[in-house]
């Protein structure tokens, strides 16, 4: 059967969305809202009683821990709306994860940035390097 390996996948992107504008418009927690999360992806198991929301939550650390633990006490309240918002018989679990994919690529961007030369503008490209030009090394004529 198909058809039924690639509904956990359907589920979980429709659990993103839904969790995502969950927290774009219902959600009151100041924890929540002083920081800013994304919701990065969804992994709904097999058998669709649990779901890992991954989130990436912008901020200093301070406010990264105190949004993770306003997600923890949210993930509870969440499972009945999304239940009748995707209309599932039983509503996963839900456990909020924190992305950390995204602060990867930005310190490995960071570390190339270090690395590289810098950039040299497009009008004085290379002048150091001299070209000869035609026939001005050319000792063929002598």
């Amino acid at each position: 059967m198909a058809g039924n390996e690639r509904r956990p996948d359907r589920v979980a992107a429709a659990i993103r969305e839904e969790v995502a504008r969950v927290l774009s418009r219902d959600v009151q927690d100041p924890r929540i809202s002083g920081a800013f999360v994304t919701v990065t992806a969804c992994e709904v198991s097999r058998d669709l009683r649990t779901a890992k929301v991954f989130v990436s939550i912008l901020g200093d650390d301070d406010a990264k821990a105190r949004a993770h633990d306003g997600l923890t006490d949210l993930a509870p309240q969440l499972r009945g709306p999304i239940g009748r918002a995707l209309r599932l018989r039983a509503a996963p679990e839900i456990f909020f994860k924190v992305d950390q994919s995204i602060a990867y690529a930005a310190r490995i961007e960071t570390l190339l940035a270090q690395i590289k030369p810098p950039a040299v503008d497009g009008d004085s490209a290379d002048t150091s390097v001299e070209t000869p030009d035609a026939g001005e090394n050319d000792d063929s004529g002598d």
